[in-house]
């Protein structure tokens, strides 16, 4: 279509129609449409995840087609009619019921993709008011999520003609358990969230990095100042000397090792070395490779085993050598236990690089104010983000302000800081505000990834199918820098028995330093790589024994009296039994169809098509592995009779803003529509701690639990009330009712405290765990979550191919505080696994775009099936646990197993890409014969 618009860069007046209405831009008929929407005319609402056509996300309709506006020339579209998400409740009658669909089916997580998935439901519901599945997977195929797993989208479109109906929320008491809408839903749907780059000061300056080409390289800068005199509108380069503070940053702080800029070596393909900030007109037309700087290629560790040889160079020249940290959990004789078992099998297991490829690149500003610096930005984690600025800046902690905008998916890696040090130093130094958005390739290139892994593990049962032992060993590539290596190397030791009693057990990890991508947390850590092998060892001890897998299963499942590999009884809240028992009646008849298939098979066709059931198990610990890990919540009564709640856990799609606030009206006792949410800044909201480990319903629920009891105990003495006195709350009075008598408190009587309430409930709770000693002995986690998956599906064999069929998941949530948001969590989370089992890999240097690099389409993502087990916690709110991670970890081990019932071979190398699994078959059937 491009060459539709004459070849030239000078601005004219474009008229365009945009949403019904005729507006003069002034850009070039080159330009993007997608920037021209978004930068000239203000509509954020059309997002921008890749600038290549690949995500879908900046769909817009044109005459009523739904195209890739990053795609389309500005130009082009003269004459032509645009309609933005913005637009459609206006151009579209359809659009305020499909707006309905989405916040009742629970379409819409983290909402950066769902402008662009409404636009395409749109188009499609205006030729076709009554489509079928598969037109709507198709008319949606070309807008990629990372959060839903797309069914409850599917669900969604498919609902749209069902009548609307008003919502309801609920009165106090009533709110856990309940299937509410989010409570920022309708700015999802209606493309008003704000996410990183859809808002920055209108002078705000814009950086660049300047990056490594290489692995590993020396370089030396030439004349800047000559650069700066070539390019008029560029205001300044930074350096490493211009870090005011520490050029040092890192998430754990004994391994805190990644500088802001590399000083004289870059240590992976990407690291930052410079950055170059001006105005938006000029850096758009800067050529990076004009900058002077001067590379010499080094030698690097590319590999776990290059970093393991004698002779690889350091990664870190500080350091005795590059394994950064070891994990060990140890529990009995696992080598005696091994030599007595009746069966005993063994295997290698390797993973790779795994990107998190959500849909929005990181993006923010920074702005300087007197002595204090503002930064406003997608986080998962905004007291460390405070914290590691403060210290790069060589300021107080308290003289920076972390202003979290909507996260666009995270996933683990937003944990790391990301572009918010280059903006902060910047913006400190000129004291103007500096802006900056990563490309789609500067995001995949530069940004943390799923540690791949070197897995060897031996297992053994006896003939009654009685686990005996565990010898589980696992290197975990951690790059060049820690990031969440320690984590990683830490937690998998004590999960990687999977949800059995395994009585001699030994695990022992290592995170080993390469000169690539820092590999960080990505929603497991390290638990998915673990449970690859683990379960596929465990279906093979069912298979020799001749057991039935599932009823292996059954057979080890822990039980509530029984010690985990770390010596912790659990005691109460041990699900795992309950979600295998749950998939029994699915598992005999997906086994029955899935024999009758293939007998029918091997009719028709010589058995080229085969159908397989597989099942896997998993737990999880919420929150971080034997370490302090409080949250506070603070919730506070205004004077117009509403609400407060200070909630400082980052929504990153998970619902935390609407789960948090459930569980603290249900404690306050207090309607949902009273409450007042304050999302996370650090100026206003207490720290609630970083989004990740499953902690957030858990550990600060059990905070807003707290805190709403707070508030009520101080409204009841107030009213020289009992505990068991029912409160109701008005505009301008509380009344409070204790059998008999009743006291109305006038609000307007009462003074305000020091954050402006009335009256103020705050708490703080941390999980009670305990050290691991020498050995790994003790109390890592407070709670476990539990679940098991079973994939049905069916692979060509002359082809290789790999078609999951439907995926059945049973999940021990404790207490779905929603189970709305946690269908989609499990949804999700399967996605990811179905990825991660089938064809996400990442090398360093290749497919640093959303074209190469493959996540699932709607179309690869089969039905979902969801079982929730609620199994109390003790210490949960309400009993609830967490369920993000949770839900990911036995998707693609399941789907393994299931290969292996189809297909009759292992795939110990994942993702098990078609041509995996051909020349597995094929290698198979060489050795029959």
């Amino acid at each position: 279509m491009l060459d539709r618009v004459a070849a030239t860069e000078s601005h004219a007046g474009l008229a365009l129609t945009v949403n019904g209405r005729t507006v003069e831009v002034t850009a070039s008929p080159a330009a993007r449409l997608s920037r021209v929407l978004r930068d000239d005319l203000g509509l954020t609402g059309t997002k921008v995840g890749c600038d290549a056509g690949d995500c879908g996300a900046c769909s817009v309709l044109v005459d009523g087609e739904a195209v890739c506006s990053c795609l389309v020339a500005a130009g082009q579209v003269e004459g032509c009619s645009v309609t933005t998400v913005e637009g459609l409740p206006t151009d579209h009658p359809v659009a305020g019921r499909l707006e309905e669909a989405f916040l009742r089916h629970g379409a819409a997580q983290c909402g950066i993709c769902t402008p662009g998935m409404l636009v395409a439901a749109v188009a499609l519901l205006a030729r076709n008011e009554r489509p079928g599945e598969v037109e709507v997977l198709d008319a949606i195929g070309g807008v990629l999520c990372r959060c839903t797993g797309y069914r409850k989208i599917v669900a969604a479109i498919l609902d749209v003609a069902a009548e609307a109906r008003a919502e309801v929320l609920p009165e106090g008491g009533e709110a856990v358990g309940a299937r509410i809408r989010r409570l920022d839903g309708l700015k999802k749907v209606r493309g008003t969230d704000i996410f990183g780059a859809d808002e920055a000061p209108a002078d705000a300056l814009v950086l660049r990095a300047v990056r490594s080409p290489y692995h590993r390289a020396a370089f030396t800068f030439g004349d800047i100042d000559a650069f700066l005199a070539r390019h008029p509108g560029i205001v300044r380069v930074f350096t490493a000397k211009d870090v005011p503070g520490e050029n040092c940053y890192g998430v754990i702080p004994p391994f805190a090792d990644q500088p802001v800029f590399a000083e004289t070596e870059a240590r992976f393909r990407g690291e930052a070395v410079a950055a170059i900030v001006g105005e938006a007109a000029a850096m758009a037309a800067l050529d990076l490779s004009d900058f002077p700087v001067t590379w010499q290629e080094l030698p690097a560790n590319t590999t776990i085993d290059a970093a393991l040889s004698e002779d690889a160079p350091l990664v870190h020249t500080g350091r005795a050598g590059n394994i950064l940290v070891g994990g060990r959990v140890v529990r009995g004789d696992v080598e005696a236990a091994l030599e007595k078992a009746d069966v005993v099998v063994d295997g290698e297991f390797e993973t790779g690089f795994v990107e998190h490829a959500y849909i929005e690149p990181e993006a923010g500003f920074a702005r300087r104010v007197g002595e204090r610096i503002e930064v406003q930005a997608c986080t998962q984690a905004p007291y460390m983000d405070r914290d590691d600025v403060a210290k790069v800046l060589g300021i107080a902690p308290e003289a920076v302000r972390i202003i979290p905008t909507a996260v666009g998916g995270g996933f683990g890696s937003k944990l790391d800081l990301s572009v918010q040090p280059f903006v902060a130093v910047a913006a400190w130094h000129l004291d103007r505000p500096v802006r900056m958005t990563y490309t789609r390739p500067e995001s995949i290139m530069t940004t943390t990834k799923r540690h791949p892994a070197r897995i060897r593990a031996r297992a053994g049962a006896m003939k009654d199918g009685r686990l005996v032992g565990l010898d589980f060993h696992g290197d975990f590539n951690t790059g060049a820098y820690s990031s969440w290596g320690p984590t990683v190397a830490n937690r998998v030791p004590v999960h990687a028995s999977g949800p059995y009693y395994v009585p001699h057990y030994r695990a022992l990890t290592r995170a080993v330093h390469t000169h690539l991508v820092p590999a960080g947390a990505f929603r497991g850590f390290g638990v998915p790589q673990a449970s690859i092998a683990q379960e596929q060892l465990y279906d093979e001890l069912a298979d020799r024994i001749g057991m039935d897998r599932l009823e292996f299963r059954l057979r080890n499942a822990l039980r509530a009296d029984q010690p985990t590999v770390t010596g912790q009884v659990l005691g109460e809240g041990v699900g795992i039994r309950a979600c295998f028992e749950a998939l029994v009646p699915h598992w005999q008849r997906a086994r029955a169809e899935a024999a009758a298939f293939n007998a029918t098979s091997e009719r028709k066709d010589d058995g080229r098509l085969r159908r397989g059931v597989g099942v896997a198990g998993m737990w999880y610990g919420c929150g971080n592995t034997s370490l302090p890990n409080p949250s506070t919540i603070r919730v506070g009564l205004k004077r117009d009779g509403r609400i407060g709640l200070h909630q400082g856990a980052v929504d990153i799609g998970q619902g935390s803003n609407t789960v948090i606030t459930q569980i603290c009206a249900d404690a306050l006792g207090a309607p949902i529509a009273r409450f007042d949410l304050v999302s996370a800044d650090t100026d206003l909201t207490p720290d609630c701690g970083k989004t990740s480990a499953s902690r957030q319903t858990f550990v600060t629920g059990k905070a807003a639990e707290l805190a709403g009891r707070a508030l009520r105990a101080a409204i009841l003495r107030l009213a020289n009330a009992g505990e068991g006195a029912t409160v109701t709350f008005a505009d301008d009075t509380v009344t409070v009712r204790d059998g008999g008598h009743e006291r109305a408190i006038a609000l307007a009587d009462l003074p305000a405290d020091e954050h402006g309430y009335l009256l103020t409930g705050e708490a703080t709770f941390d999980p009670p765990t305990s050290p691991l000693d020498a050995d790994g002995q003790g109390i890592p986690y407070a709670v476990y979550g539990f679940g098991a998956h079973m994939v049905e599906v069916e692979v060509d064999t002359a082809l290789g191919t790999v078609k999951a069929l439907k995926i059945t998941a049973a999940h021990d949530v404790g207490r779905a505080i929603n189970p709305t948001l946690v269908e989609g969590q499990i949804e999700g989370g399967a996605a990811q696994g179905l990825g991660l089992a089938l064809m996400e890999e990442f090398f360093p240097g290749k497919g640093e775009n959303l074209h190469d690099y493959l996540v699932p389409s709607a179309g690869d993502m089969p039905p979902v099936e969801s079982i929730l087990i609620e199994d109390a916690s003790p210490i949960g709110p309400f009993g609830a646990k967490g369920i993000g991670e949770q839900a990911l970890i036995p998707t693609a081990p399941a789907i393994l197993n299931a290969i292996h019932d189809a297909a009759g071979v292992r795939i110990r190398r994942v993702p098990a890409t078609p041509d995996r699994v051909r020349a597995a078959i094929l290698a198979a059937r060489s050795v029959r014969g």
